[in-house]
């Protein structure tokens, strides 16, 4: 056993590459920040690079040793010391029965150790990984970061190699860094002026303090913006109808950029103009608050070279990868750089770093068809199971195509992908299975107010959706009063376009019927705490969140779990799947915690009915009722536009 005697502010156990597969459903892949760091920890001390070892965050770990075992230590300098001797980092070490190990503080650059033990750290498998995932409360030792007091059980008897670390190989840390990435998906004039592009790429950013294993920080200048608002997607002209993101994209929440760890969200509704590339994801993880980050644009190409070099150093025995061949583009991105964009017939395919693929269809805007459109494309896709394609992730009017680079060469895959997705027919017919679960609501519950008052109280105190939430959506929607807001919401069906919107199993959803789509705009800056199954609408779309955490949407209540840890260990926790419909029916606060804690027991089973979806008939209603939506829709653009044009001359 390895006996904690004491854990530091974060110290987890950790898994490469993490939780692979559950992208769709909301579930991040965890694994070490510092991959690079991690994996080669692990082969000093003679294991797979993949195998479960210790991430030491900022240090203060100490720990006995209850048998012999070989460490190997890497990443960021912790003072390390065995039985008070100091130890090296990147070389095998013998540990004797009963030792003790002590990590102090990061000393210098870099903000993250790793503890590998020969045989690996042995704790369950959870959802198919054992990484943890400290916010999900899974994965790892017991799904949290260690304490005083735990035991972790290692291999006994396994003794590691004898031989260090070579020194070309060893990361190189530093507080000035450059990281290169990959332009897209939404580098261009649509999202952002000349200007904005110019800064994004031109200046030093400094790592802000609000960092974290979910994203990282970039403090530095404020977009202007090409666009005065996200239309349907929200207020704020960095929002943008829910896409897929990957690890390493930079997204703008808001005016707040972010650059999204491997406890990130899968979805949500922000711009992305670039991608970190993989070979240069492990440096998220040892950037620490004051640190100056440039970024580095590259091409497909040299994104390859520089990802099959590293693995090599690595596995030495990886297969060739497909490097990408240059190929000719009918749409370039606004600065030319990265131009294996293609389009056709209203399908844009869009480069998402070097390791996916983003299909957006038609205009910019909320239609359901372009929903079903890439639907019809995922199921194509899955018949298809072309080499080398992972994850496929649903947004509103997008599909995500993950894939790996040496597996599949990027351009025929974008030739693949043009084929099936410019030649899907009429989807107006489609019938798309669903049903409709009945959910309860506690309206303008106690934690959302809660989370309001957190808001207002460490992030942001002026902003217009405070101190109501409940009452901005009634103001910027152009309603009489607050009941109004509350008989739309609970007259509402909502059809699930999404899931992981926040997380684990969350619904990304919009009000079928025009008249109930309320528009509001995200949190900007973003929550830094949300409870768990909050309700919230942002732009024109409802999320229940997934679990505890960050987030943006403005909050009208709280419900019961969309995601079920009981039900883990059969491998589906989540209770939604995309195209169900929700219905709210109201109930009190403690009728609700009465529920909650019956479905956790399994004393509980929500009413449920078969409803498949069908785009025809619903064409049919918004037709027979096309004066009351249009002059629904009329003033509630009147009141956004008033909200949007007050927010400017603020700011001015």
């Amino acid at each position: 056993m390895l006996e904690v005697l004491a854990a530091g502010p974060m110290t987890t156990v950790q898994e490469y590459p993490g939780r692979r597969g559950l992208w769709p459903v909301g579930v991040p892949p965890s694994g070490p920040m510092d991959s690079l760091s991690f994996r080669l920890a692990n082969r000093m001390a003679g294991n797979p690079s993949g195998t479960a070892a210790l991430e030491v965050t900022v240090g203060g770990l100490r720990a006995r040793f209850t048998e012999p075992a070989t460490i190997a230590l890497g990443g960021a300098d912790l003072d390390a010391r065995l039985d008070g001797t100091t130890i090296p980092r990147w070389a095998p070490v013998p540990v004797a029965a009963g030792a003790e190990l002590v990590l102090g503080w990061a000393r210098g650059a870099g903000l993250r150790g790793y503890v590998a033990i020969s045989g690996g750290l042995l704790v369950p498998d959870v959802l198919g990984s054992r990484a943890t995932f400290p916010l999900g409360h899974f994965g790892g030792y017991e799904g949290r970061a260690l304490a005083p007091g735990d035991r972790l059980a290692y291999a006994p008897g396994v003794r590691g190699p004898r031989r260090a670390l070579n020194v070309p190989v060893r990361p190189v840390l530093r507080h000035d860094w450059q990281l290169r990435v990959r332009r897209g998906p939404h580098d261009d004039l649509e999202f952002f002026t000349e200007t904005d592009l110019e800064a994004l790429f031109g200046q030093v950013w400094t790592i802000g303090a609000q960092s974290d294993r979910t994203g990282v920080r970039l403090e530095g200048r404020t977009p202007t913006w090409a666009r005065l608002d996200g239309d349907d997607a929200g207020l704020h002209p960095s929002n943008l109808h829910d896409n897929a993101y990957v690890v390493g994209s930079l997204i703008f929440t808001g005016d707040a950029p972010v650059l999204l760890g491997p406890d990130g969200p899968s979805l949500g509704g922000f711009v992305s103009p670039c991608v970190v590339v993989r070979a240069d994801l492990w440096k998220m993880g040892q950037l620490r608050a004051g640190d100056r980050v440039r970024l580095v644009a590259v091409d497909a190409g040299e994104a390859a070279a520089l990802d099959e070099r590293q693995e090599r150093w690595l596995e030495p025995r990886a297969r060739p990868w497909r490097r990408p061949r240059p190929v000719e583009s009918s749409v370039v991105p606004a600065r030319g750089v990265n131009a294996t964009t293609r389009h056709g017939g209203g399908v844009l395919v869009r480069p998402c770093g070097d390791a996916a693929l983003l299909v957006e269809f038609g205009p910019n805007t909320l239609d359901l068809e372009l929903r079903l459109r890439a639907h019809a494309l995922q199921l194509r896709l899955e018949d298809a199971a072309l080499t080398g394609v992972g994850d496929l992730t649903a947004g509103i009017r997008s599909l995500q195509v993950q894939f790996d680079p040496c597996e599949v060469a990027v351009e025929d895959l974008v030739a693949r992908v043009e084929a099936l997705a410019t030649d899907l027919g009429d989807v107006t017919g489609l019938e798309v299975p669903g049903r409709i679960v009945h959910l309860p609501l506690s309206w303008d519950d106690p934690s959302a107010r809660e989370a309001m008052e957190r808001y207002m109280r460490l992030v942001r105190p002026d902003a217009p959706w405070c101190p109501d939430n409940i009452e901005f959506i009634r103001r910027v929607n152009g309603l009489n009063d607050r009941d109004e807001v509350r008989e739309i919401v609970f007259d509402a069906s909502y059809l699930v376009l999404g899931l992981g919107d926040v997380y684990l199993g969350a619904p990304v959803a919009v009000p079928l019927d025009p008249r109930h789509r309320l528009v509001t705009t995200k949190y900007n800056p973003a929550r830094t705490w949300t409870p768990e199954n909050a309700v919230g609408i942002g732009g024109a779309y409802m999320c229940v969140y997934g679990m505890e955490g960050p987030g943006g949407y403005q909050l009208v209540g709280r419900t019961t779990q969309v995601w079920n840890p009981g039900k883990i260990a059969a491998g589906r926790p989540w209770l939604l799947r995309p195209f169900d419909r929700l219905r709210f029916h109201p109930v009190s606060t403690e009728e609700l915690d009465r529920q909650r804690a019956a479905l956790l027991a399994g004393e509980l089973e929500l009413q449920t009915e078969e409803c498949p979806f069908q785009l025809a008939g619903h064409a049919g209603f918004v037709g027979e009722h096309a004066g009351s939506i249009g002059t629904f829709r009329r003033r509630q653009q009147a009141a956004f536009a008033v909200e949007r044009d007050a927010w400017r001359a603020a700011a001015a």
